[in-house]
């Protein structure tokens, strides 16, 4: 990476999206010191990090790796969960309870007792989040959440990410799924040859050729189908919901207008 100047804020999701090698995981592991950077700062809730205060930005920012497997490391479900907060002192009792509920956030209750290692891809994904928020962290990061996973275990991470940012942590994730960045994240910021190119809302990056084309990625499935339909530029779709109301719009304004033109051929 070089020359990278990223932001992030309070109440919202990022995607990072780009081709292999852009650099995507390599600025994620930055923002929790999991990696330093050579030259420039970190900055944490205000708090430059620096080799003797890495904690800060592991307990505020929580990171979910790419293969859950590397952050399992108890024999049951419920003591993998516990695991960081015994490492920061808190009591058995307290951490117990602080992990079971993190479970519960997640809808992974049922799993406490099971063994870590013989859980699905998408259910190793939903404890590793877990053992992330029992921290209580500002910012929640996710390497390729969805890696990996059938559909249904990609949208129970899905929903599990939006459930997430409703309780005010905002949420960064980097992601080859442009149709899943599109349905989850406020902004989203290009990757390419170790650097952010463009940053906006899902709307701005994919409508812009240019960038895309710098990416060497290509428009959602919604954006190309509306431009091939030849549907109003201005209404710009990103999302299936996003085409699906255009169309019925649309569809209403051609039934409307059918209707009167019957009408008028009548009162002839």
């Amino acid at each position: 990476m070089h020359d990278v100047d990223f932001s992030i804020y309070p109440d919202e999701v990022i995607a990072l999206v780009g081709g292999n090698g852009a650099g995507k995981s390599t600025l994620l592991e930055h923002l929790n010191a999991t990696l330093v950077p050579d030259d420039g700062d970190l900055v944490v809730d205000g708090t430059p990090i620096t080799e003797d205060n890495k904690a800060h930005a592991r307990k505020e920012v929580g990171f979910v790796f790419q293969d859950a497997d590397t952050q399992l490391v108890a024999p049951t479900v419920l003591d993998d969960v516990m695991f960081g907060l015994q490492n920061y002192g808190v009591p058995g009792d307290e951490a117990k309870q602080r992990a079971r509920e993190a479970l519960a956030t997640v809808d992974a209750s049922h799993l406490e007792e099971r063994i870590p290692h013989y859980l699905s891809g998408g259910e190793k994904r939903l404890i590793g989040l877990a053992g992330v928020l029992v921290l209580e962290p500002s910012v929640v990061v996710l390497d390729e959440p969805l890696a990996g996973l059938d559909p249904e275990r990609s949208q129970l991470v899905a929903d599990r990410i939006q459930q997430i940012y409703e309780e005010d942590i905002s949420v960064v994730l980097s992601t080859h799924d442009l149709e899943f960045a599109v349905e989850v994240a406020d902004r989203v910021c290009v990757m390419a040859d170790g650097n952010i190119i463009g940053d906006g809302t899902p709307r701005e990056v994919f409508y812009d050729d240019a960038l895309l084309k710098e990416a060497n990625l290509h428009p959602p499935s919604a954006v190309r189908v509306a431009r091939k339909a030849g549907l109003n530029a201005t209404a710009q779709p990103v999302s299936e919901a996003d085409l699906i109301s255009l169309l019925t719009e649309a569809n209403d304004v051609e039934t409307a207008q059918t209707h009167a033109l019957d009408g008028s051929e009548h009162d002839c």
